[in-house]
């Protein structure tokens, strides 16, 4: 079992920044490639970011490339996600997920584990 808790999210004005964490516990942290996804209202879930147990390999969807920064913290546990020049196309809960292996993927179905969401709000 994996219990995963996001915080830092909140309302922000078009082209500011926020950094979001997620507060790992349970199995092993530092051997698991982690991800960020994100699901707006009426939407699929998104894939935004991966890192893998190292953090030497990261994966970043198209629409953040360049904008937000994925990374960990395996001594604390702790996954962040830091997210600049935000746009109001990046209002979403974003969820912190823990996979079954311990390199970067892109499948939804290896991610095993998810927090509760995080509200992400960027206002125009």
């Amino acid at each position: 079992q994996v219990q995963l808790l996001e915080s830092g999210g909140g309302l922000v004005q078009a082209g500011g920044s926020l950094r979001l964490s997620c507060a790992a516990s349970g199995r092993s942290f530092s051997s698991s490639a982690m991800g960020w996804f994100r699901q707006a209202p009426g939407k699929e879930r998104e894939l935004v970011a991966v890192i893998s147990w190292t953090a030497l390999s990261t994966y970043y969807g198209d629409s953040v490339k360049g904008r937000f920064t994925i990374s960990r913290d395996n001594a604390k546990n702790t996954l962040y996600l830091q997210m600049n020049s935000l746009k109001p196309e990046d209002t979403a809960v974003y969820y912190c997920a823990a996979s079954k292996y311990r390199s970067t993927t892109t499948a939804t179905a290896d991610f095993d584990f998810w927090g509760q969401g995080t509200q992400v709000t960027v206002s125009s």
